[in-house]
């Protein structure tokens, strides 16, 4: 008999396998390497995948053996959409954002413990950040667009997901609760995140929280490039880009349905 222990174990492993697909994005990803992310033994990571071929929640390339997102995910996606899915209220703010600035843009939003970028627009400017792509996922406080999604949550909060998500184990000495909170702090201060090269050296980051109509951060817009884009000279001019264009948006999703 399978107990709720048990299942909620599965629905873990499920849900964890299924992000390690998502994140490999159009490259799929090897058995060992969802059973690596997933901290699976290699033959539980090949019964699992295996069973949700079956469903259709998976699919596997002969050729290769690699494994891929399925069908079935994409048909209760779109069952989902209508009321989850606000990227066509955001991407004109995305757009805005990459002309005005040249830069690739973002609009994330937060899903648990990450923040997951939803729509992706370059702009002019021929070097581009590839840190961020559609279907990226990273913890909170990562990124930028994470930093200022988790600076806007209550300090309860912060201080109850910075107890339990070990940044430093997984993303070095610069992500220590202490340097995040600093990070926190400064980003209350100013209004918009900034990253400076933390996740790939020389890649910058900046972004702005987007709430929803009872003031919680549960988005962010951000852009992102080299390092000589981002001088302090600068940053001013895109803050304040960056907090419009969220404001806007804020207004926009408050007019709307409630959504997740």
């Amino acid at each position: 008999m399978v107990t709720y222990a048990d299942s909620g174990t599965l629905i873990g492993r499920v849900s964890t396998a299924l992000r390690v697909l998502s994140a490999a994005n159009d490259t799929g990803a090897t058995t060992s390497e969802v059973a690596r992310s997933s901290s699976l033994a290699r033959p539980t990571a090949h019964r699992l995948l295996t069973s949700l071929l079956g469903e259709g929640f998976v699919d596997r390339d002969n050729a290769s053996g690699r494994w891929f997102l399925g069908p079935e995910l994409y048909l209760l996606g779109a069952s989902a959409s209508a009321r989850y899915e606000i990227s066509s209220q955001a991407r004109p703010s995305v757009l805005r954002m990459a002309e005005a600035t040249g830069e690739s843009a973002f609009f994330v939003a937060r899903r648990g413990d990450e923040s997951v970028c939803l729509v992706r627009e370059d702009g002019s400017f021929p070097i581009r950040s590839f840190v961020l792509y559609e279907g990226a996922r990273f913890p909170l406080g990562v990124v930028a667009s994470g930093l200022a999604i988790l600076a806007f949550l209550p300090d309860p909060e912060i201080e109850e997901f910075l107890s339990r998500v070990d940044l430093a184990a997984t993303r070095g000495p610069s992500y220590t609760s202490d340097a995040v909170c600093a990070r926190v702090e400064q980003t209350r201060r100013r209004g918009y995140a900034v990253n400076p090269g933390l996740v790939v050296e020389g890649d910058w980051g900046m972004a702005a929280a987007v709430f929803d109509e009872t003031g919680v951060a549960k988005w962010a817009l951000t852009i992102t490039g080299i390092e000589n884009r981002f001088r302090v000279e600068r940053q001013e001019e895109l803050g304040k880009l960056l907090l419009d264009e969220a404001h806007r948006l804020s207004r926009a999703l408050i007019r709307q349905p409630s959504r997740g």
